[in-house]
């Protein structure tokens, strides 16, 4: 999780969050009201928010539909002429949604989630021809007797396939690790070490699946990350009240073990540390030349719902020479405008079918429901996209505008899928669903949609709290 440090940063979430929010609404919604108008149904409000119009227009055609910016900018809607909704003049009927034939309001509903996606591949489409650089899955430090170190990985491995689908980017290579973990618990993995050859590996991770699945215990818990530069175990600062000045190291100092753990770089030193919080240890330290003993306890800190060890120290900026040139360690995503256009559209449906499996596994229990987010998380990764530049920015809005369509076409009520259902049950009956089941899964899909709010709400909060 990004949390802003300041308030500068608060308010450039809240800012993201907003224009991100607006932006894929206006594109959901415009897709019903698009299809709607196509197909002959009138529409009479196209509201972007909710609440108190801030501003609104009248077309100037022969529907006059009423545009609106409402105050609250947590969504939108298109209103379409329905007899359930009040009097529809005679006249007016045919142009009535309830009036249209059943191929048709599926297609008004079906519409908002699809252009969602199809924008998604737009977003997509903008940045592979530009050029997207992505770091490639090399692996960093590799945490002794962890689950990964048992497997066999080792420090700057290129993971080049999980379960049996190639991997070149940490994005390709998490989706990868996620699902396969999910399936059954073990992760199948093929890497390439520095010397070039290949090896297939499986991380094994028993009963742990659902609890690697929440946020930021993912590596974390595998026991590895990713690559880094490794710098030298000298110490450039020493934070005030940490355990590291409490036992009276002081920068210029290198560390050489960490009890009887030889360590070569500063990651080595945190490999050592961080899985043992409030453990105490023993340094050999070099000062001015001489080999001293410094005896320590670990501090602690929660990270997601992890405790982790440090001990307040930070490294210099002094990259150590690796077996990996800057090529290896980064690929640019860039395609010309046509080709560009097919790598996008896989790219969309690859995410996601990703997205609709893991929505299943955490129905089925496979993953962890507080792997569900909620606005904040979403506000905080606006904001965190933005800083970024626009690349990072337009990245996050496609995965958001997947997110967004696929979760309106889950069978819950008051979302499209659900009123598409309907649709469907109509057909099969021959006639409409009673008044009385329409208002019984109304309640059921608010209720749903209030509990998943609320979960989403109370894992963002207990993120922050952590």
């Amino acid at each position: 999780m990004i949390t802003p440090s300041n308030p500068l940063e608060w308010l450039i979430s809240a800012i993201g969050f907003i224009v991100a929010i607006g932006i894929l609404v206006s594109v959901h919604e415009f897709g019903h009201y698009w299809v709607a108008r196509r197909l002959g149904i009138k529409v009479l409000r196209f509201s972007i928010g909710f609440g108190k119009p801030l501003w609104k227009r009248i077309g100037r055609d022969r529907d006059r539909v009423e545009y609106v910016i409402a105050a609250i900018p947590l969504g939108g809607y298109v209103r379409l002429l329905d007899e359930r909704e009040g009097d529809v003049p005679e006249a007016e009927l045919q142009r009535a949604f309830t009036r249209q034939p059943v191929w048709k309001r599926i297609a008004v509903l079906l519409a908002g989630p699809a252009f969602n996606l199809i924008f998604a591949v737009f977003l997509y489409w903008v940045l592979f021809t530009a050029g997207v650089p992505a770091p490639r899955s090399i692996v960093g430090e590799v945490t002794e007797n962890s689950i990964a170190a048992q497997a066999g990985l080792r420090f700057e491995d290129h993971i080049i396939a999980v379960g049996g689908k190639a991997t070149d980017t940490w994005e390709q290579a998490t989706l990868g690790i996620i699902e396969d973990l999910t399936d059954d618990g073990m992760i199948h993995m093929r890497v390439r070490g520095v010397d070039g050859s290949e090896r297939d590996l499986t991380l094994d991770a028993g009963n742990r699946s659902r609890e690697l699945t929440q946020p930021d215990a993912l590596l974390t818990g595998l026991g590895f990350d990713i690559w880094q530069p490794r710098v030298p175990a000298v110490i450039a600062t020493v934070m005030e009240d940490s355990a590291a000045s409490r036992a009276g190291l002081q920068p210029g100092d290198e560390i050489l073990k960490v009890d009887e753990h030889p360590v070569a770089d500063f990651g080595q030193v945190v490999a050592q540390v961080r899985p043992n919080p409030g453990r105490e240890v023993t340094l050999e330290v070099r000062r001015d030349g001489r080999i001293m003993s410094v005896p320590l306890t670990i501090g602690e800190s929660q990270q997601g719902s992890q405790r982790i060890g440090l001990i307040g120290i930070g490294p210099e900026n002094k990259p150590i020479q690796t077996g990996r040139t800057v090529e290896d360690l980064v690929t640019l995503q860039k395609y010309g405008v046509f080709a560009a256009i097919g790598h996008a559209a896989t790219k969309t449906w690859d995410t996601s079918a990703f997205t609709v499996r893991i929505l299943g596994r955490i129905v089925t229990g496979n993953v962890s429901l507080k792997a569900i987010s909620g606005p904040i998380s979403i506000a905080e990764t606006a904001g965190f996209a933005i800083r970024q530049g626009w690349r990072f920015f337009l990245g996050i809005l496609a995965l958001i505008s997947i997110s967004l369509g696929v979760l309106n076409l889950m069978p819950i009520p008051v979302l499209d899928g659900g009123q598409i259902v309907y649709q469907l049950a109509e057909l099969v009956k021959g006639k409409p669903v009673s008044e009385r089941a329409l208002q019984l899964g109304h309640s059921i899909g608010i209720a749903m949609l209030i509990l998943m709010m609320s979960l989403a709400f109370y894992n963002d909060i207990v993120r922050h709290l952590n």
